[in-house]
């Protein structure tokens, strides 16, 4: 059996704040094999992002505390010096952040911050690390490359810049890459336009990708499988189409019932999750989606769910006292159905 690319065991973040800790993420686990797409989905505050700035050490250790293993190719990066992670950053491991305008630098021409992280960790002349530069917006589909690799992030649209920082996390061709709701501000057609391109520089690179977002249609199109998090846990695990077609935690059935379907009836209302994500400051004891979840008071013993809280998601055992058969009763007899 192969070992995973990217392995976190029992991760846990907290950041001190003047009202208190916040525990941003709890006892977290899960791995990513090479050339594989890992989807990220929960509601902001969830922890998605969270835990992939801890992956690439992101975090002002002065008000940030991190416990757990993060192993990255056998690596281990909690306990990384600073140098060490300056030399992963943007060559073993790069990430796509959410918004490029405030991601690129408004003050050098695209080209050339593409060139940088070239140049840093390939020890490439200017020369030789700009025509990478103008290779890869190429690749990325940029018209014009060499011309466009002049501009300023400004001169760029909203789907070109994010096309030009797949360019920069792809150009010294790392293991890993994380894309943080990369589609996010995009119009459907860029959107998928953006879809296909990493699909197929995946294809070409293999990299493994973490793929964070709260769109599940995205998450159907682009992962191999899915990790849905919830005040900062994992509550499921599985494969895409596990996921998707038998999910198995009450929460999962709440971000599907609440998704619009082109097929259905536009009279039907959508079924949101009733209530507010918990404060981090102060979780919900127990289980932490008890104070919304709708069956709570069908698992077995009084109170169980307020002063129990369930073992962590592994695959396919989701972190829910009810038991598999409930859960698998529940899911063909009442949500299957609104869900057509």
């Amino acid at each position: 059996m192969s070992t995973p690319l990217l392995s976190v065991r029992d991760l846990h973040v907290s950041f001190k704040t003047e009202d208190g800790v916040v525990r941003a993420v709890d006892r977290l686990s899960f791995d990513l094999d090479r050339g594989r797409t890992l989807g990220i989905v929960g509601e902001s505050g969830s922890g998605k992002s969270v835990t992939n700035l801890t992956v690439l050490g992101l975090h002002n250790p002065m008000f940030t505390t991190v416990e757990g293993e993060i192993l990255l190719d056998g690596q281990e990066l909690t306990t990384a010096r600073e140098s060490e992670l300056e030399k992963l950053r943007g060559n073993k491991v790069a990430m796509i952040f959410q918004d490029p305008l405030t991601a690129l630098s408004p003050y050098y021409t695209v080209g050339r911050q593409i060139a940088e992280p070239y140049m840093k960790h390939n020890g490439a002349t200017k020369k030789d690390a700009w025509e990478r530069a103008v290779e890869m917006l190429g690749k990325v589909g940029i018209p014009n490359p060499r011309q466009r690799a002049k501009d300023y992030p400004h001169q760029f649209s909203g789907g070109m810049r994010q096309r030009a920082m797949i360019a920069m996390a792809l150009i010294c061709d790392p293991d890993l890459l994380i894309a943080d709701e990369p589609t996010t501000a995009l119009d459907v057609t860029v959107q998928a336009q953006i879809l296909d391109l990493l699909k197929d520089l995946q294809r070409e690179f293999g990299s493994g990708i973490i793929f964070i977002t709260h769109d599940l249609g995205v998450i159907a199109d682009m992962a191999d499988d899915i990790m849905v998090m919830y005040a900062g846990s994992a509550v499921e695990r599985g494969t895409t189409a596990q996921v998707l077609r038998s999910p198995r935690h009450p929460y999962t059935w709440g971000l599907l019932n609440s998704m619009p379907r082109l097929d259905s009836d536009t009279g039907v209302r959508l079924s949101p999750i009733l209530g507010t994500p918990p404060s981090l400051l102060t979780p919900p004891s127990g289980c932490r989606f008890h104070p919304r979840c709708a069956f709570a008071d069908r698992v077995a013993g009084a109170g169980r769910c307020t002063t129990e809280r369930p073992p962590p998601a592994t695959d396919r055992a989701s972190a829910c006292h009810l038991t598999a058969d409930q859960k698998r009763t529940i899911f063909i007899e009442e949500i299957k159905p609104r869900l057509g």
